[in-house]
């Protein structure tokens, strides 16, 4: 018989090359979720990435530290406990100019996929 549930003891370790931690529990990369991604993430101090406009709906719940959003122009910074839906096509920045690092839980659904993130070009 099999169990109602899964534990997820060993997330999927996104390699990263800014600095920034990336832990999926559940998602394509792990369990090949195309619905529902969740990753656990830690953001240096400074850490900043190009703009998106994906094609999936993005939760983020912030546990410790600041994490400010550029959302189409509008500068929204969250502290620890605050969370927020950024809507699919919706171009967003993420960034942490802090001086602390930002631990943060990201939900997206369908789930997060890199061709469907649409980063735009650093400059």
């Amino acid at each position: 018989m099999s169990k109602s549930y899964i534990v997820q003891r060993n997330p999927f370790k996104v390699p990263t090359d800014d600095g920034k931690s990336i832990a999926e529990h559940f998602g394509m990369a792990t369990d090949g979720n195309t619905d529902i991604s969740i990753a656990h993430m830690i953001a240096p101090p400074g850490w900043s990435e190009p703009p998106q406009t994906p094609d999936f709906d993005e939760f983020t719940l912030v546990i410790r530290g600041k994490k400010q959003f550029l959302i189409e122009g509008e500068k929204v910074v969250l502290s620890a406990g605050e969370s927020i839906k950024i809507m699919k096509n919706t171009r967003v920045q993420y960034a942490n100019p802090c001086e602390e690092e930002c631990e943060y839980v990201s939900v997206c659904t369908p789930a997060f996929d890199v061709n469907k993130v649409h980063r735009e070009e650093a400059t």
